[in-house]
């Protein structure tokens, strides 16, 4: 699944719009979001991973790094 799958599904679930998130992340950083400017982010991959985290923190949300493999060398 993608990320702009994954945050789309949060929006529906949590009834919320890309333009209501749009004015929450402005609220919370006090730079300028509009719901176009998170739209492009979203379709063309290019989404800031502290962007996704503010996006998880607004709705309620933690993304964590989970290990699916050990580590090799």
């Amino acid at each position: 699944m993608s990320i702009r799958t994954d945050i789309k599904t949060i929006l529906a679930e949590n009834d919320v719009s890309i333009t209501q998130l749009a004015k929450y992340m402005t609220e919370a950083t006090g730079k300028h979001y509009s719901q176009v400017n998170i739209s492009q982010k979203l379709l063309r991959g290019t989404l800031k991973f502290e962007e996704a985290k503010l996006i998880g923190k607004i709705l309620g949300y933690e993304l964590k790094y989970i290990r699916t493999k050990p580590y090799t060398k």
